[in-house]
């Protein structure tokens, strides 16, 4: 296998012209130790961390296959914590974030705290974060995305349908099991000119609180799937 990218929580290597190989780490982003889906770094690294992640990566993405939304996904291996994907280019230098919100936490809230109380209700607010450690994953207009030649604004537009429609699944299922979905990242690329979701989907990637306590990632694997 060629290696092609190492990033903070999986690796990416090429197989062939037509399948990539994603292999999950059990680092997860956070700071001083402490997980957070929004940091830009590695804070901690828990043992199993990488299987539970494609676990759950897995699971959702048979839905939203299922569901009619394009992904890159084509199968994984849990017990090497390896998934396989078709290849997809980013958008941008190395990619974008799209998060879906529904309630006023995290960066969210240090931004717009003189204007919402922590925690409140969010109609599925998106919005779009350039990928880019150095400047912090700084949010971008939608009239920046296509001025800079990111995005069309036809990607645009359905990058926001999809992500408010997986948003919907995801907090529909974890709702059924008592749990409340707070927000969620996402990512897409285009795999053979198609908008694709790509990257993955776990509890790194979101904030799920039970009776009003955080739900940890480890956690949201065994109440979901297990």
């Amino acid at each position: 296998m060629e290696l092609i990218y190492t990033g903070k929580t999986k690796d990416v290597y090429k197989l062939n012209a037509e399948r990539y190989l994603l292999k999950f780490k059990d680092d997860m982003t956070g700071t001083d130790g402490v997980f957070d889906p929004g940091a830009n770094a590695v804070g901690l690294t828990i043992a199993g961390a990488g299987m539970a992640g494609l676990k759950l990566s897995a699971h959702f993405f048979e839905q939203f296959i299922a569901s009619g939304i394009p992904t890159h996904y084509i199968d994984s291996d849990i017990d090497r914590a390896e998934m396989t994907v078709k290849p997809a280019a980013v958008f941008g230098k190395d990619g974008l974030e799209i998060i879906c919100r529904l309630r006023a936490v995290g960066s969210f809230y240090r931004r717009y705290g003189g204007y919402v109380q922590e925690g409140t209700s969010l109609d599925y607010f998106i919005e779009f974060t350039i990928k880019d450690d150095e400047r912090g994953d700084p949010p971008i207009s939608k009239d920046a995305l296509i001025m800079l030649g990111i995005l069309s604004e036809c990607e645009y537009e359905e990058i926001k349908m999809y992500t408010k429609k997986i948003t919907k699944i995801i907090a529909t299922e974890l709702a059924a099991k008592g749990l409340e979905l707070y927000d969620l990242k996402l990512e897409f690329g285009k795999a053979n000119g198609e908008l694709v979701l790509i990257d993955e989907i776990s509890g790194g990637n979101m904030r799920t609180f039970r009776d009003g306590q955080a739900v940890a990632p480890l956690e949201l694997v065994e109440l979901v799937v297990s």
